[in-house]
C-alpha cells in the first residue's frame, strides 16, 4: 500500500512555541482554582480543548455534578484569549526546523498533506497566518476539532481530511503527532502508518506506551521511513517497526 495521504499535527510537531500550550492551559485552570501538574497535562494533550478542561477539572474534585458547563466554558475562554494572543505576536512561533522540507517532499511524490489539531479554527489560522504553509501551497487542507464531531482519540478528524484529499483507504495515510491522543487517533482510525514524534510534549518512553508504528525524534526524519521522491515507493509498517499494545 503506497501513502497518499499524510496527517500532521501542530503544535510540538510541526509548530513550535516554546510549550505554550501547556504554560497557557495551566493558566487558565489556575484562574479556576485549579494547580494541575505537567503529568496531569500531557495526559489530556492532544485532545479538544474544552473536553481537556472538563477532564482535567473532573479529576479535582470530588463530585463531577460541581462541574457546570459554564465553568468548562470560562476556562476555555480564558485559554482561548491568551494562546490566539500568543500566537499572534509571539517570537517563539515558529516551524519545527525541517517540516515545509518534509512537505515539499511528500508533495513532490503526490502525497496529500493535511493538519489537523486539536485547536479551535481561530487558533489554528492564527498560526498558519504566522508560518505560511497554505499561501506556499503546501497543505491540501486544515482539520480542527471544531470541523467534526468528535475530536481525538476519535478518528473523525481524519477521515475527515480522507474526504477533502479524496483519500479512501486508511491503510495509505500516515498519522504523525507528539501526544498518545495523536497515536490512539491514527490506530482508531486504522492507518497504515502511525507515526509518535518524541520531540514535543512527550518522551519516546511515554510513547511508547502507545499504539504506534514507528517512533522518530522529529518529522525531519520521515526521510528515514519513506522514500519522498516523484518515483516514490512505500515501507510497509511491519517492515520498520511493530504496532504497539
Amino acid at each position: 500500500m503506497n501513502l497518499k495521504l499524510a496527517v500532521f499535527d501542530m503544535a510540538g510537531t510541526t509548530v513550535h512555541d516554546d510549550d505554550a500550550v501547556h504554560t497557557h492551559f495551566a493558566q487558565a485552570l489556575g484562574c479556576a482554582g485549579v494547580q494541575a501538574t505537567r503529568n496531569e497535562l500531557n495526559a489530556v494533550m492532544g485532545l479538544p480543548k474544552p473536553e481537556a478542561i472538563r477532564l482535567v477539572l473532573e479529576s479535582r474534585v470530588s463530585s463531577k455534578a460541581d462541574i457546570s458547563a459554564e465553568l468548562v466554558s470560562s476556562v476555555h475562554r480564558l485559554f482561548l484569549r491568551c494562546i490566539l494572543d500568543y500566537y499572534q505576536t509571539s517570537s517563539d512561533v515558529r516551524e519545527v526546523t525541517g517540516t515545509t522540507e518534509i512537505l515539499r517532499r511528500l508533495r513532490r511524490a503526490g502525497v496529500k498533506t493535511v493538519l489537523d489539531t486539536g485547536f479551535s479554527r481561530s487558533i489554528a489560522e492564527a498560526i498558519l497566518a504566522r508560518i505560511g504553509w497554505e499561501e506556499a501551497g503546501l497543505l491540501d487542507a486544515v482539520v480542527t476539532s471544531d470541523d467534526v464531531p468528535r475530536g481525538r482519540p476519535w478518528p473523525d478528524m481524519i477521515y475527515r481530511a480522507m474526504a477533502l484529499t479524496d483519500v479512501t483507504d486508511p491503510r495509505s495515510v500516515a498519522k504523525i503527532g507528539d501526544t498518545p491522543s495523536d497515536l490512539r487517533e491514527g490506530t482508531a482510525a486504522g492507518c497504515g502508518w502511525v507515526i509518535g514524534v518524541t520531540g514535543g510534549s512527550h518522551t519516546a518512553e511515554e510513547l511508547q506506551r502507545c499504539p504506534h508504528t514507528h517512533l522518530i525524534g522529529s518529522v525531519a526524519d520521515l526521510g528515514q521511513i519513506f522514500e519522498l521522491n516523484a518515483a516514490f515507493i512505500s515501507v510497509p509498517f511491519e517492515q520498520d517497526g511493530a504496532r504497539a499494545a
